[in-house]
């Protein structure tokens, strides 16, 4: 393995385990390892393991956001409480770093469906949105992964 090999799968794992916490671009971080990898070796096989790489993560990252978005939607909560939920999640991912993220989420979720529906039924759906969270996470991290095998099979075949 060259040492450009070395520092890309450094990156790559330091992408799969911001995929998981989401303080660095996961996905980014593996694409553009991926990238200079391709760059660096040059000819049509890293290119092509490039542009499978690309197209996995991007269609990881469009299938992250619609399915749990539609279990939501299907769970009964609406797109506003979403919305809420997501602008606690950016305030709590300044307030806690790592963790804000989620626990803002989580939080924005609870508080307004309590506000909308009542106390009782306010933790049904914050569980389904912690649930649809989980989901996003482990759709992204299944992508990085596979976008990662394909870089590894680059590797072999160069």
């Amino acid at each position: 393995m060259s040492g450009v090999e070395v520092l890309v799968a450094l990156a790559i794992a330091v992408g799969l385990v911001g995929i998981l916490v989401p303080i660095l671009p996961g996905s980014v971080l593996v694409l553009a390892a991926v990238l200079v990898w391709a760059w660096d070796v040059g000819g049509t096989t890293a290119w092509v393991v490039f542009g499978v790489a690309a197209t996995v993560l991007v269609a990881g990252g469009i299938i992250k956001v619609l399915v749990p978005n539609r279990r939501l939607k299907d769970a009964g909560i609406p797109a506003s409480t979403q919305w809420i939920g997501a602008a606690l999640g950016v305030v709590g991912f300044f307030v806690v770093p790592v963790i804000g993220l989620f626990i803002g989420f989580v939080l924005g979720v609870y508080l307004a469906e309590h506000h909308r529906l009542g106390a009782a039924a306010a933790w049904p759906s914050t569980k389904h949105a912690l649930r649809a969270v989980g989901l996003s996470i482990l759709i992204e991290l299944v992508a990085g992964v596979l976008a990662t095998a394909v870089w590894v099979a680059g590797v072999v075949l160069t």
